[in-house]
Formats: structure tokens, sequence, C-alpha cells
């Protein structure tokens, strides 16, 4: 008697050639989907190379001012290491070494300048016993001198060349390094970032846009202007003037007015327009200093609102980048989540070029203080934060699988938010 396969057993086998077949798909889809996440990441990361915008390591200038690209009225566009740490300087001048002053003027004795001149009495020598740290920090500058408006030495400046440069005087003249001239570093800055988004960015300023296809770039344009719109304002009101009684300079008060055109308005005025004569004028302002007919104070009474208003903006993104309640009470929506991660991001952009530029412009006020260290930990921060540089914005739980960038950007944004806030107590004590 033939009893047959049992019950048992053909299930076990249906089972099998059930489970054999959808595993099978299920390992093709995900090595399908794995190659599809891996060409797209490759893809967004060459855009983001050939694009060279922020976000890339310190060794390269950010805003992707590259060296065909000049600033403003000739303002030099090396890239950002050379700037710092005394590379290669105009008319092919060797580079400074470690210890030596930045832009590649040697460092000079107390009392002379970089062409053995005497100095002016007003221009204080550094701290007794005063070395240039070495090249892993951001730059120092012999050449501060807290509390007096820049002089330089007598015949020490030529006139400018159409790029900017300083021309070597007579025919057959050796070129000799230029020092830099205290101001010129914290303007260039300024100018920098504003620069990239009207003349370098692809598709130029975006917020006033027709059709608004690309939200994350007009955010962090915003954020840049925020920043250009406060330090033109210090710049105008506080840094360019000895002190309430004295008249505004006229380049610094046209800046201020045009920056502070709508971002979003189309035309009648257009704000791409006003945002570029906004530049000019800063420019101009730059130009005079180079040739001593311009103010730019460095005393800590001067510095400290210029912080002040850097910590406040950064307390603003701050708050916009932990809060998970709107004002009217609604959650915050993924749409609107990486609104506020762009705009934060493009405030620390901004700031990470021009805490530089402080540093330089003031180090002397700083350094007197010993806030050089705090300073530096908070660029460091703002430097983080322009790395956080994810694909696609995702607004998950803190405690869910997936990540929170507003949250993740929170972290480096509130460093440097503290780090100001100690530097500004620093310098008030």
């Amino acid at each position: 008697m033939d009893n047959g396969p049992t019950p048992g057993s053909n299930t076990s086998k249906d089972f099998r050639r059930f489970a054999t077949k959808r595993i099978a798909v299920v390992v093709l889809l995900a090595l399908v989907i794995l190659w599809v996440i891996a060409t797209v990441a490759d893809f967004f990361s060459a855009k983001t190379d050939l694009a060279s915008g922020p976000g890339h390591s310190g060794s390269e200038t950010l805003h992707g001012s590259s060296g065909g690209e000049g600033t403003p009225h000739g303002a030099s566009s090396a890239p950002e290491t050379s700037a710092l740490h005394g590379g290669a300087t105009e008319h092919g001048a060797p580079a400074a070494r470690p210890g030596q002053a930045l832009h590649g003027a040697a460092s000079a004795p107390s009392g002379q300048s970089a062409h053995g001149a005497a100095e002016p009495a007003a221009a204080e020598s550094p701290t007794p016993g005063f070395k240039a740290p070495a090249p892993s920090e951001h730059g120092t500058s012999s050449t501060v001198s807290s509390g007096q408006a820049p002089q330089t030495a007598p015949g020490s400046h030529a006139a400018p060349s159409e790029h900017g440069v300083p021309a070597v005087a007579g025919p057959g003249a050796v070129p000799s390094a230029e020092p830099q001239v205290t101001g010129v570093a914290l303007v260039d800055a300024v100018i920098k970032p504003m620069r990239h988004e009207l003349y370098d960015r692809f598709w130029g300023w975006r917020p006033n846009d027709i059709f608004n296809f690309t939200d994350n770039v007009n955010n962090f344009q915003l954020g840049v202007l925020e920043v250009t719109r406060r330090t033109a304002v210090i710049l105008a009101e506080r840094i360019s003037r000895a002190g309430s009684t004295e008249s505004f300079d006229k380049n610094l008060e046209n800046a201020m007015n045009w920056f502070m055109v709508s971002a979003d308005s189309y035309w009648f005025p257009s704000p791409e327009g006003k945002y570029k004569d906004g530049l000019k004028e800063l420019g101009a302002y730059r130009d005079r200093l180079r040739r001593g007919e311009a103010r730019f104070w460095t005393r800590t009474d001067s510095l400290i609102p210029l912080l002040v208003a850097y910590e406040d903006l950064l307390g603003s993104c701050d708050e916009n980048l932990v809060k998970s309640k709107q004002n009217d009470g609604s959650d915050v929506s993924f749409f609107a989540s990486d609104d506020y991660f762009f705009y934060a991001k493009g405030v620390a952009s901004a700031l990470y070029e021009i805490l530089h530029a402080v540093e330089k412009d003031f180090y002397a006020t700083i350094e007197a203080r010993r806030g050089v260290e705090v300073l530096h930990h908070a660029i460091e921060s703002c430097h983080h934060a322009i790395e956080i540089d994810p694909i696609v914005i995702t607004n998950a739980s803190l405690s869910g699988i997936l990540a929170n960038h507003r949250a993740n950007l929170a972290a480096p944004i509130s460093h440097a938010r503290f780090y100001l806030g100690v530097l500004i107590e620093t310098l008030s004590t």
C-alpha cells in the first residue's frame, strides 16, 4: 500500500520554495538600492567639488573665490592658506616663513617698519617678547596698534596698480613686500562671501526669483547677507569713527544703506544691483585705508559691538535649530527645518571668513587680554558647522534612527556663540 507524501513534508518544501524566491528578490533589490545610492552620492560629491563652494576644508578658499576671480576693486584672491600663513606674495616676492609677519612682510624690529623706516609714535609695537604663532594657528599681525588709527611708515605707500596691488616705485626697482594695512583684511573678508553669491554662484542671487526651485541656496544667501549687513553697520557706526560725535564715513554709510534693501524685492530697486553697489562702496573704503585716507579703530569699544552683533545672530540661529514648535504652536515642518539649517550654515560660512580677519586686524587688542585662543575656538566651531553637508536634510526624532540635521548643526553653532560670549566678557574686563 502506497502511503504517498505526508502533508508535513509538502508544507516544508512549499515554504522553502516560497522563502528562497523572496529572499533572492530582496537581496537583489537591496543591491540595486545600494548601487543607486552610491551613484547619486558620487554625483553630488562631484558637483560639490566642481562648484568649490562652502563646506570645503580649510585648505581651500570658501565661497569659491579662485585666482581668476578677484574681489571688487582688485582685492587679492589668493587662497586662504596663503593669506593666513605667509604664502607667495604680490609681485612674486618670496613667501614669509613662520615667525614672520603676514602677507610676506618680514617682521621688523620694534620701532621700525618693514622697509626700515621709523614708525610714527602713534603706532605701538606688539607686547615685548611677542612671538608669532606657528603656521598651524590662524595667523597674527605684528603691525596692529590697539586704539590707534592705521598708520604706516612715511613714504611707504605707492600708487595702486589696476589690480589693487601697490605699484613698485621707479623703473627696474626690485619688488618688495608691502605690510598689510590694518582694516584691509576685515573689509576683504566682508566683501568675499557676498561677492561669491552675487557673481560666482550659478544663477546668481536667488531669493527674489519669480520661480523658486532652490530654497536651500536662497536661505544660505540670506544668512550670508545678514552677516554682511550687521558688519557694515558696525563698520560705519563704530569701527571707522573715533567717537559718537564724528561724522560717518560716506562710503560705509552708503554700503550700510544698500545692504538694507529687501532681499526678495524684484525691482525698484533690484537687490542685486544695490548689493553690488554696496560691495563697490566697501572696496572704495578699503582703497582709502590703503592710502591712509580713512580710519579703522582697533580699540576694545570698537570690537565688542561687532562681536555682540555676531553673538546675537548666532543665538537666533541656535534657537531655530533646536526648537520643536513654531511661534503659532505648530510643529516645525520638514520644509521649515531645511530653511533654518541652510540659513544658519550661511551665517557660519560668512563668520568663518570674517573672524579670521578679526584676528588679523585686532590681534594686539585681543592678545593683550589673552583672548586669541578663545577666538580660535569660535573660528573652529564655525568650520565644524560648514563641514556638515548632508544631501537631504532630515528632521527625525532625537531618539530615532534617522538623523536630525538641525540638532547636528546646532552643536557647533552653539559653541561658536558661547566662545564669542566668553571673548566679549574677556575684552570687557
